[in-house]
């Protein structure tokens, strides 16, 4: 973990006050995925490219799952007056707002290269610094006081490294005319990050359960996105929704909704931080696994740290457990037998030739009063080159994650206020 006192000198301004963040009628945020310019081929590339490079990070961190490193979506805001422009990815594993401010192309240690300009503070009437004192320095962990007592500083860990800089708050705008005043944000200053690990953008807009990300701060009970595939020749874009009734799920689609309770979280940081599902086992067509339903349970594993089932829009692939996946991997094998082919890269486990053959659905079983969730085989099937593989990969750790391909044209419906998950399949480009 990189020091954070050397980076106090560079605060965000020298005026504070008290944290408020408010907002008219919830937040419309379009979403574009970070490979939108990019062939289908290439698309899945990189995104595998990011699962490898995270299951490596993994090994020496959390036994729970990295998010955001390996996210494909980002969103795209502005902040300030008058405005400057940034992008950053959504991440429902993690709770800071943050992008990189200007004082990063200066730093002794670094910072990771963006699409946009850093944000700068000095050009901004609206921004304000957040002191030590002020409530909004307690929110989360990911914040502290600083040194000299007076400068409320940030620092913080993923699975791809570590993030330091200083609190302040600001106006965003999202889509055209929503705007946030007085959101807490991280200004970051220093970065030790993997390469590549944010694609471009300049931060995170964190959607977890902590005061500090989106959702609490805005108060709000109910936060929904639809994400359009990204294995296809063009991508549409996604949306966001946090708050007002665009948040709710269309009853008039006729499409049936599959709902899920979440779990109550462990207090301890980061595992507070997550969305755990209760998944007590998994089909493939018609054959339910053979794997116990405790592989999937939230429960402490073997090195002490919790584990389970994470629901997450900033992972690509889904990542199963070790005896779920080799499950899932022997019943396909056994249902394809006779259309398998070579994978055509490293990393990959099953293939069939593309466009040949249609590899069965998967079915989530859901307890605790949950349904049944079908995944259609193109949510956990993509292309690459001449063949069609299965993209979901063994997990790093003990713990399962639900990523965003298996999440592709379904409308996900975080309700809060019940502690409800809900899923119904969209044509999100259409929203």
């Amino acid at each position: 973990m990189m020091g954070t006192t050397s980076l106090l000198c560079l605060a965000l301004l020298c005026s504070s006050m008290a944290f408020t963040a408010c907002v008219a009628a919830g937040l419309r945020l379009e979403l574009t995925h970070v490979d939108a310019n990019r062939t289908v081929e290439e698309r899945m590339r990189r995104a595998m490219a990011r699962t490898r490079q995270h299951r490596l990070a993994s090994t020496d961190a959390v036994a729970a799952p990295i998010h955001w490193m390996k996210t494909q979506y980002i969103a795209e805001y502005v902040i300030g007056d008058p405005p400057q422009r940034a992008e950053a990815i959504i991440d429902t594993g993690s709770n800071l707002v943050w992008t990189q401010c200007s004082g990063c192309s200066s730093s002794s240690t670094g910072c990771f290269d963006q699409n946009l300009p850093y944000y700068d503070p000095s050009q901004s009437s609206t921004g304000l610094a957040v002191s030590c004192g002020d409530a909004a320095c307690s929110l989360g962990s990911e914040t502290q006081c600083a040194s000299d007592g007076e400068t409320c500083a940030v620092s913080t860990s993923y699975g791809a490294g570590d993030i330091a800089g200083v609190l302040g708050t600001e106006t965003f705008t999202f889509g055209s005319s929503e705007k946030v005043t007085g959101l807490d944000f991280g200004c970051i200053l220093a970065t030790a990050l993997t390469r590549g690990s944010l694609d471009g953008a300049s931060g995170i807009i964190g959607l977890g359960r902590g005061g500090l990300s989106l959702v609490s701060q805005l108060g709000e009970t109910k936060f929904s996105y639809c994400l359009t595939r990204y294995d296809t020749d063009t991508v549409d874009q996604s949306h966001l929704f946090v708050g007002g009734s665009s948040a709710g799920l269309s009853p008039s689609s006729g499409a049936p909704v599959t709902s899920a309770p979440f779990l109550q979280n462990p207090d301890e940081d980061p595992y507070s931080t997550f969305y755990y599902l209760p998944l007590t086992g998994v089909a493939v067509g018609d054959t339910t696994l053979d794997v116990p339903a405790s592989a999937f349970a939230l429960r402490q594993g073997s090195s002490g740290q919790w584990a389970g089932t994470i629901i997450d829009s900033g992972s690509p692939f889904t990542t199963l457990v070790d005896v779920a996946y080799q499950a899932l991997r022997d019943e396909l094998a056994r249902q394809l037998s006779g259309s398998l082919v070579q994978p055509p890269e490293d990393g990959l486990d099953l293939c069939v030739a593309r466009g040949k053959v249609v590899p069965p659905p998967l079915v989530l079983h859901f307890g605790s009063g949950g349904g049944d969730l079908m995944v259609p085989s193109e949510n956990y099937w993509g292309p690459v080159d001449d063949a069609t593989c299965m993209m979901v990969f063994r997990s790093p750790s003990e713990s399962t994650t639900i990523g965003n391909y298996m999440q592709q044209n379904m409308h996900l419906l975080y309700d809060l206020g019940n502690n409800v998950l809900s899923f119904q399949t969209a044509d999100c480009s259409s929203m």
